[in-house]
């Protein structure tokens, strides 16, 4: 069993900054991806970033320059999302997702709340 938690979430005024981390615990082999997604209200899910086994990052469109996805390097299987030039467009649940031997695992999410 594989169990994900995030953190770090909560509310922010516009232009301000957070940071979500996440971790993976219980029968690890081999992360292959370690990415973060969003949904907001009324809205699909989507990926917001994600980083391989290679250290190989991916960003949406609407966060690239905002946003740095980046692992822990204190702590093994963990994840950070540092988000800066928040806006009322990032209003979200954010969740951590973790590919492990082909199955995804998720978190329960986070939510963040950008004021304008």
């Amino acid at each position: 069993q594989v169990q994900v938690v995030e953190s770090g979430g909560g509310l922010v005024q516009a232009g301000g900054s957070l940071r979500l981390s996440c971790a993976a615990s219980g029968r690890i082999f081999m992360i292959s991806r370690m990415a973060w997604y969003r949904q907001a209200p009324g809205k699909q899910r989507e990926l917001v970033a994600s980083i391989s086994s290679a250290g190989v990052t991916n960003y949406a469109d609407s966060v690239k320059g905002r946003f740095t996805i980046s692992r822990d390097n204190a702590k093994k299987n963990s994840m950070f999302l540092q988000m800066s030039s928040l806006n009322s467009e990032d209003t979200a649940v954010y969740y951590c997702n973790f590919e492990i031997a082909s199955v995804n695992y998720w978190g329960q999410g986070t939510q963040v709340f950008v004021s304008s």
